[in-house]
């Protein structure tokens, strides 16, 4: 659902019809005396959000629990939560029904991510597979092709910037900043918040510093290419059997040539994740004999995941990199 359900909601908002609180934009934190209302669209965002808001913000995540975010189709009421937010908080390129929302309703309460920090290129890594003598590339570029080898999606960036501490930390930052002029009275309470997730998210930081400092192994096969910011940040080689979009189908030639991958570098863990299938990791693993992991992109939480909140998942993924790659 894109344009044309955003395009069925004006006409509604323009014959009176109202959905949720009403057509356009929020009527601001200030003007009602309540909490204020942020929307997200992934649960990244709607977890920093809560911790950055505090009591002062009430969060709605348009990604439903369990459900894989990627592929988002949005109801005229969600559409119409976007229009009557005070902050619409996204990550441009990640869910296009999303951008169409916030593009179309959001005005000027939408703030991408994009516009708080930097993101990596979607095509950073160029799909080569090469190894140097010392078994990784020389620049540790990930391997993000897809099922036709190097077709990584129609968004310029990767939108997967959760998975880098201090990425997160700078969002908290630009957060607080939109929700202080959003709501001037608590500006002051906001940025406290902010930083003292900041504080949260450099401990973890350093957990992984320490913990992924001397490995046997530095390369990590995914079901996905999502962990290109984490493999950026600790000098890990990340090769993703589907690109960026985890629906992505590999090809059979790709299937072998990750196989070939894992055979040659002695690689003994394919991770699996939470929200998509892993036929197709565990049949890498029963062909090369290796043994499978969870390892979360954290998109959503659910039952499967190895935590029940970011900064658990997060350590939890440590736990699993530091087994699979034989650090010490």
């Amino acid at each position: 659902m894109r344009s044309g359900t955003s395009v069925k909601v004006a006409a509604l908002c323009a014959a009176g019809v109202a959905v949720l609180a009403g057509c356009g934009g929020g009527a601001g934190a200030g003007g009602g005396g309540g909490a204020v209302d942020v929307v997200t669209g992934v649960y990244p965002l709607e977890w920093l959000a809560g911790q950055v808001g505090g009591e002062h913000v009430e969060v709605t995540n348009l990604t439903e629990p369990g459900a894989e975010p990627h592929d988002l189709e949005l109801t005229p009421r969600q559409i119409g939560s976007v229009a009557s937010a005070d902050v619409v908080f996204f990550i441009h390129g990640l869910q296009p029904a999303v951008d169409d929302a916030a593009e179309q309703e959001g005005g000027e309460n939408a703030l991408d991510v994009a516009d708080t920090v930097d993101l990596r290129p979607a095509a950073d890594a160029g799909g080569d597979d090469a190894h140097a003598e010392d078994g990784h590339s020389d620049d540790h570029a990930d391997e993000e092709a897809d099922g036709d080898g190097h077709d990584h999606g129609d968004a310029d960036a990767d939108p997967h910037m959760w998975l880098d501490t201090d990425r997160m930390a700078q969002a908290a930052a630009g957060l607080a900043e939109r929700l202080g002029e959003a709501d001037p009275d608590n500006a002051g309470d906001y940025t406290a918040n902010a930083e003292r997730v900041a504080d949260e998210l450099a401990d973890i930081g350093t957990a992984y510093t320490e913990g992924l400092a001397e490995c046997e192994s530095r390369d990590m096969v995914v079901a996905h290419s999502a962990f290109g910011y984490l493999a950026d940040a600790y000098d890990l080689h990340q090769i993703g059997v589907s690109g960026i979009d985890p629906e992505a189908e590999p090809s059979p030639a790709r299937l072998a040539e990750v196989a070939g991958l894992v055979e040659e570098h002695g690689i003994t863990t394919v991770f699996t994740e939470t929200l998509t299938s892993p036929r197709v990791a565990e049949t890498i693993a029963a062909e090369t004999g290796a043994e499978t992991a969870v390892l979360d992109p954290l998109e959503g939480i659910t039952d499967r995941s190895p935590g029940d909140d970011y900064p658990s998942v997060m350590r939890a993924n440590l736990d699993a990199l530091t087994g699979a790659l034989r650090c010490s």
